[in-house]
C-alpha cells in the first residue's frame, strides 16, 4: 500500500463541512493534549483555531526546543540546469516559456561551489528543470565529484527517479531529497501539468517513498500553496509526512510551505494564502509531528521569516539564487521564481544569534 490509497480515502471526506463544524472547545481540547492524532491536526487547521494562534505558537516553540534546541540549519540552493520537458502553468522553467536555457559544465559548477563555500555554507540542494537528458543521473554523479570537495551535505530537488537511480545517487554522496507534490488535488494537478512526464500524479506522489527506500538520510515534502484550498493541502501534506515517518523511521522527514511567487507567464494563484494562514499551517504541523524538520526559504519576505524563527522552523535558506549560474554570474539568466529575502548569510547568522539561536552550518559529513 502506498500513500496514494490514503489520498483516495481523504478525498471522500466532506472536508469543508467538517471544518465548519469544529468549535472553539474542540481546539481547546486538542491544545491540552500531549500527543495529537490526525483528527487533532484537522482541528488545528480549522477556522476556529485561528483564534488560538498565540497558544499554538507557545506550544510549537516548546516542542521545537525540546526536539531541536535553539538551533537553525542554514543552506543554499544551487541550480545546475533550467532545461525542462514539462508544460506546467505556474513555473518559469516550463518548456513553453522561451528564454536561453543553460546547463552548467563541471568547471562552472566548481566556480559556483567556490562562491557558495566562501559564504560559509556547507549544505546545499541541487535543483534542475525536469529533463532526464540534461540532468541525468550520470550528470549528477559527475557533479558530486566536484561538490563533495566543498560541502558536507548535498541534497537534490530534480525530476522524480526510480529507486535504483536514487540508490546510485546515495552511493555518490547525495544524502537528501526534496520533492513537492505541488498540489494533492488530483484533478487540479492534471489541469496545471499540461504536458510531459510530470502529469503522472501517482509516480510523483510515490517519489518521497522511493527516496526513503533508497537510503536518503532526509526527505522533504510539501505542497505549493495557492493551487487549492490551503487547509486541505496542508492536512494531506501532514498526513503524507506522518505516513513516511511511520514507515521509514530511519529517515529524517521534513516539510516545507512554499507559496506561489511571481514567475514567467500570466499564471495567478487560485487561492490566496495569507501570512496568517501560513503561520497556522506551520504551527499545526509542528504540533502534529514534533520531530519533523520545517524549512522556510527566501520566497518569504524578511519580516515574516524573522517572526517565524521561534515558531517551529529548523532550517532556512540564505542569500539564495534561483538562476542557473546565479552565484558567480548574478542576474544573467532566467530565475525560477522571485525571492523576497536578499539578506546575506552573515546577516542571517547575526539575526539568529540576536534571537538566541545557534546557526548550524554542518551536521553531516559526506564520506
Amino acid at each position: 500500500m502506498s500513500f496514494y490509497e490514503k489520498v483516495q480515502q481523504i478525498k471522500e471526506i466532506p472536508f469543508s463541512s467538517r471544518m465548519e463544524q469544529v468549535s472553539a472547545s474542540d481546539v481547546e481540547h486538542v491544545l491540552r493534549k500531549q500527543r495529537l492524532d490526525e483528527h487533532d491536526f484537522f482541528v488545528l487547521l480549522s477556522k476556529a483555531a485561528e483564534g488560538y494562534l498565540e497558544e499554538m505558537a507557545q506550544a510549537a516553540h516548546q516542542k521545537t526546543i525540546q526536539h531541536f534546541g535553539k538551533t537553525m540549519k542554514l543552506f543554499l540552493p544551487l541550480y545546475l540546469s533550467d532545461y525542462c520537458v514539462n508544460t506546467c502553468k505556474y513555473c518559469s522553467f516550463s518548456i513553453d516559456n522561451v528564454f536561453p536555457r543553460r546547463k552548467l559544465t563541471m568547471e562552472e559548477i566548481d566556480q559556483e561551489a567556490r562562491v557558495i563555500s566562501d559564504m560559509g555554507i556547507e549544505e546545499i540542494i541541487l535543483l534542475t528543470g525536469e529533463s532526464r537528458k540534461h540532468s541525468s543521473v550520470e550528470y549528477l554523479k559527475e557533479s558530486m565529484k566536484v561538490l563533495k570537495q566543498y560541502f558536507s551535505s548535498v541534497g537534490i530537488e530534480i525530476q522524480p527517479l526510480n529507486t535504483d537511480e536514487y540508490e546510485e545517487l546515495v552511493e555518490s554522496g547525495i544524502d537528501g531529497l526534496t520533492v513537492y507534490q505541488e498540489v494533492y488535488n488530483e484533478e487540479i494537478y492534471r489541469d496545471i501539468h499540461v504536458k510531459g512526464p510530470k502529469r503522472n500524479y501517482k509516480y510523483r506522489l510515490d517519489t518521497p517513498e522511493r527516496g526513503c527506500q533508497a537510503g536518503m538520510r532526509n526527505v522533504n515534502i510539501g505542497a505549493l500553496l495557492g493551487l487549492d484550498d490551503w487547509r486541505r493541502e496542508v492536512f494531506i501534506t501532514g498526513m503524507h509526512a506522518s505516513y513516511l515517518k511511520h514507515n521509514y523511521m530511519e529517515t529524517e522527514i521534513g516539510v516545507s510551505f512554499p507559496r506561489i511567487k511571481p514567475n514567467v507567464g500570466s499564471f495567478e494563484p487560485a487561492v490566496e494564502v495569507s501570512d496568517k494562514n501560513m503561520v497556522q499551517a506551520m504551527l499545526a504541523t509542528r504540533l502534529f509531528i514534533p520531530t519533523a524538520g520545517i524549512t522556510i526559504s527566501t520566497r518569504e519576505h524578511p519580516k515574516l521569516r524573522d517572526e517565524l524563527i521561534p515558531l517551529g522552523v529548523t532550517k532556512m535558506s540564505a542569500a539564495s539564487s534561483t538562476e542557473v549560474g546565479g552565484y558567480s554570474e548574478p542576474n544573467e539568466n532566467q530565475s525560477q521564481f522571485e525571492i523576497s529575502d536578499e539578506r546575506s548569510v552573515n546577516e542571517i547568522q547575526q539575526l539568529l544569534r540576536t534571537k538566541g539561536y545557534q546557526p548550524v552550518m554542518k551536521d553531516w559529513q559526506i564520506i
